[in-house]
């Protein structure tokens, strides 16, 4: 039974009979994002005081200009992650291939890949709004002992053991299920612990909140045209209200927590979508899935999606199953 004020290190205890694989492997990972996620923190309060703002000078694998943030968030997850010896390989949205961890005597026994956005939304650093971190972690599907190869990480989301976020914003928070519900611990940046604030986190029946960048409406495909009128039209419990940061994370979390359906659909500029298969849109899938919610590409369920590539990019509806529902319904309806 999830206690509130609970230490994140004493729940992950009491409830690692939920895991069904070794004990002491979950607890030993979520830990590495524990520690590193507050290295982050540390650095994202100091933003503005210490050069630690702006572009970086290089481009990630994507094209998009790297904030200075962003390599370091990057540099911050992988080295705590490879130093504490669990995991045996990394996939990161800022590097252009995975990256293959080597244990003691050139081989490694460990049995988890981790995939992850370092810092979602960093742009949004300068200018003071949340931020945040998402993580996937998958079993490897190669032997043990050989290094990992590809297929360990383009497996689909279905096959994730766990998932969560960090959101640096007024509070630090980390967010994560293991597939046996979500829940939420806030730092306590007094003491550097994180403690249980939001056990068995859902999101509510109904939600009044759809979230989506507006401007970008003349480059939307008919269904999400069509879906957002909808939300506008005074009839019933709508008009809804429009909500919308610009970081995947802050938007998530809100509508996790307030109901709502977050959306960044196709576009006749990027057909494909923006949004990451692997990095985010997978673990924040988990998360919906496990709150009450749903989370699809428009048509087909997001953790179903067999992964091509590293840097795939889906279309991405997530939040309220009867809001992702309906906006799916006006997606068919108009292909």
């Amino acid at each position: 039974m999830a206690k509130i004020n609970q230490s994140l290190g004493e729940f992950i205890i009491e409830n690692q009979g939920e895991f069904k694989y070794s004990s002491g492997e979950l607890s030993r990972l979520i830990n590495s994002i524990r520690l590193a996620a507050k290295v982050v923190n540390h650095k994202v309060n100091k933003a503005g005081l210490v050069d630690i703002l702006g572009t970086a000078g290089n481009s990630n694998v994507q094209g998009e200009d790297q904030q200075k943030l962003d390599v370091f968030a990057n540099e911050v997850f992988i080295n705590t992650l490879t130093n504490r010896e669990i995991v045996c390989g990394i996939a990161s949205e800022e590097e252009d291939d995975f990256i293959t961890i080597k244990g003691r005597n050139e081989k490694n026994d460990n049995k988890y890949v981790v995939l992850m956005d370092p810092l979602d939304g960093s742009s949004n650093i300068d200018v003071n709004v949340s931020v945040g971190t998402i993580f996937s972690i998958f079993r490897r599907i190669t032997p043990s002992g050989t290094p990992v190869t590809i297929d360990d990480f383009l497996q689909p989301g279905v096959n994730q053991v766990a998932a969560g976020y960090i959101v640096y914003g007024t509070s630090t928070m980390i967010v994560y299920t293991t597939g046996h519900g979500v829940n939420g611990f806030t730092l306590n940046p007094s003491i550097g612990t994180y403690y249980l604030s939001h056990p068995n986190m859902k999101f509510p029946e109904d939600g009044h909140i759809y979230s989506v960048n507006e401007g970008n409406y003349v480059h939307f495909p008919q269904g999400v045209k069509d879906y957002i009128k909808y939300c506008q039209k005074e009839e019933d419990d709508r008009p809804y209200t429009s909500r919308y940061i610009g970081s995947l994370v802050s938007d998530f979390h809100r509508n996790m927590i307030k109901g709502g359906i977050y959306i960044y659909p196709s576009t006749s500029k990027d057909p494909k979508g923006k949004l990451r298969l692997l990095y985010e849109c997978n673990p924040m899938a988990m998360i919906a899935e496990q709150a009450g919610g749903k989370a699809s590409n428009g048509f087909q369920r997001i953790l179903e999606i067999q992964p091509t590539t590293l840097h795939q990019r889906v279309p991405f509806f997530s939040g309220n199953t009867n809001m992702v529902e309906k906006a799916e319904e006006f997606m068919s309806n108009a292909k």
